[in-house]
């Protein structure tokens, strides 16, 4: 048995993982993760919009560049809000209970989600201009 405080010890059995197997296990524990942003409301709501806006973007865009532009800034706002609830989830973990720090953790994410959106939809309404204006 390895000493516990090793260089060498494992606490998580993943990075003892290599190659092809570790990229296997990665990719079902990214599973896992969208699996728990469908549960959050938001998520699951931004996910819906994602699954009608990323077939307009190719639509939409006038080029590769403007496609990448629409399609990346509605994948960026799911990022985000994903971001925003491990946020979230991190702090509720420490404790229920209100502090000062918590509370700016979660009101800076939650402000990460807004201009995620406001971004988003900026440039669809300037896609939107030129394509029909």
């Amino acid at each position: 048995m390895q000493d516990p405080s090793s260089p060498h010890s494992e606490v998580n059995p993943q990075k003892a993982r290599q190659g092809l197997n570790r990229i296997v296990h990665a990719g079902g524990y990214s599973i896992q993760g969208l699996m728990a942003g469908w549960g959050e409301t938001a998520f699951r709501q931004e996910a819906m919009l994602a699954m009608v806006l990323l077939p307009l973007a190719f639509w939409l865009g006038q080029g590769w560049v403007e496609t990448a532009l629409l399609a990346g800034s509605v994948i960026l706002v799911l990022v985000v809000e994903l971001l925003n609830t491990c946020v979230e989830s991190a702090i509720d973990r420490i404790g229920p209970e209100w502090h000062d720090l918590s509370k700016r953790a979660k009101d800076m994410g939650s402000a990460a989600v807004l201009l995620s959106l406001l971004l988003c939809g900026g440039i669809w309404v300037g896609a939107l201009w030129q394509r029909l204006a």
